[in-house]
């Protein structure tokens, strides 16, 4: 994305430069429309076709200095609803709002920020999100030519409730504090290691108990040559919302092979769910936390929020991406899902149903006339089976569901400023 900071302390602190002060301001103007048909997908609360358009505004300002900087991402989300016949204003809101400095070997940041950890699983910046997604609080980073670890502290507060929460980067936030450390090494050659874990501690729906729930795990890669291989896995325990006792798991395996003209990715997510064996005191339902769903299971996102649109019953979901760039300004993308239930879901009668609920196929196209302007298009659709009928995102499941977007995204530099040492 055009106003992500990447790694920011390595380029603003590390480099053994002349540069002593900077000012960049970038501006970003991203409509898209979106057309949904037999499927619910938010805002929008019917299954039935619907066709709304989404646009952000976003203006980032950047001031460096030599030990320090600060950096705001200023947005509007503006909403088009029901064949343009409504406008409003979804949310204004900084996206990114923090001071950062360094001490000594340790860079400090505060304030609102992204927080973007190894793929993006448990924690994103949710980039296709119109609002992205940040938290609050302080991260400690410490870097190194081999390994990098980062210390957060985050809290939650009462936002504003002027404007549509669904489009603000913070509101949607469960925790009321979180701890979590990030630790990688890359050898640099051909192995890799992520390590993360954290404890949130989470209100229940009353807002009168506060329980805490602990997330462990980490992934490993491998490549050689043209094959690469990456196995994710994470344990979740301790107590969730309802105040019950919690034992669950997330693990992916992924082979990735690479030819000059493609790249193919076969793998499967295991998300785990409780069993109906289980008592009421307990749940084996995995939360992914803060991350993207689109980007694992599926760009409709039939299946997103963990464990609602899966009934408690857990996902297995085996995939096949193939990525094909068709010339250095325009790719092609497919991205294949199977899903399954892990426990299978029961009918009125109270008889299991097959596990098998659907697959999906999702089409994209990306291309680049311009280096400040990016025009994504992209085609998907679920085909269920008869059990999907008792879970809540499908309106009739004999038959398809589809969505559509066009989404246009200019990006451009106004303003960059540098003062070097004389």
């Amino acid at each position: 994305m055009f106003f992500s900071i990447v790694s920011l302390s390595q380029d603003v602190f590390q480099k053994k430069d002349t540069l002593s002060q900077q000012l960049s301001m970038n501006m970003e103007i991203r409509p898209r429309a979106e057309y949904t048909s037999n499927y619910v997908i938010p805002p929008n609360d019917s299954a039935s076709s619907y066709l709304y358009t989404t646009q952000r505004n976003r203006i980032s300002l950047l001031y460096s200095r030599e030990k320090w900087l600060i950096k705001s991402d200023l947005q509007e989300i503006h909403l088009w609803y029901e064949n343009n016949n409504a406008s409003k204003v979804g949310s204004i809101n900084f996206y990114q709002l923090f001071f950062e400095t360094k001490f000594k070997s340790l860079n400090i940041r505060l304030g609102r920020q992204s927080v973007l950890i190894d793929n993006g699983r448990l924690f994103s910046d949710a980039p296709w999100a119109q609002q992205s997604r940040a938290h609050e609080g302080i991260r400690l980073m410490k870097y190194s030519k081999h390994i990098n670890n980062d210390f957060f502290v985050l809290f939650t507060r009462n936002y504003s409730q002027e404007f549509e929460t669904a489009y603000s980067p913070v509101a949607s936030n469960r925790y009321k504090y979180m701890l979590m450390n990030n630790f990688s090494y890359n050898s640099g050659k051909e192995f890799s290691f992520n390590s993360m874990n954290a404890v949130d501690f989470i209100e229940d729906a009353n807002l009168k108990e506060i329980y805490t729930r602990a997330t462990t795990g980490g992934r490993i890669e491998f490549k050689k040559k043209q094959w690469y291989y990456t196995l994710n896995s994470y344990l979740q325990f301790g107590r969730n919302t309802k105040g019950q006792k919690l034992f669950a798991y997330y693990f992916q395996p992924e082979i990735k092979l690479s030819f000059q003209k493609s790249t193919w990715r076969l793998g499967a997510e295991i998300i785990s769910g409780t069993s109906s064996e289980l008592n009421n005191s307990n749940s084996g339902n995995f939360d992914i936390l803060y991350g993207v769903t689109w980007k694992f299971n599926g760009n409709m996102n039939v299946i997103s929020r963990f464990p609602n649109d899966i009934a408690g019953k857990g996902l297995v979901n085996p995939y096949l991406f193939a990525s094909i760039p068709i010339n250095p300004k325009l790719s092609l993308r497919s991205d294949f899902h199977l899903f399954y239930t892990q426990y299978p879901l029961l009918n009125d009668s109270g008889q299991e149903m097959p596990k098998y609920i659907g697959l999906e196929n999702d089409l994209s196209l990306k291309y680049f006339p311009l280096k400040e302007l990016e025009i994504n298009y992209g085609f998907s659709f679920y085909q269920s089976t008869n059990s999907m009928k008792y879970l809540p995102k499908i309106k009739d499941e004999n038959k398809l569901a589809f969505w559509s977007y066009l989404m246009v995204s200019y990006s451009f530099n106004v303003v960059n400023m540098k003062r070097y040492k004389k």
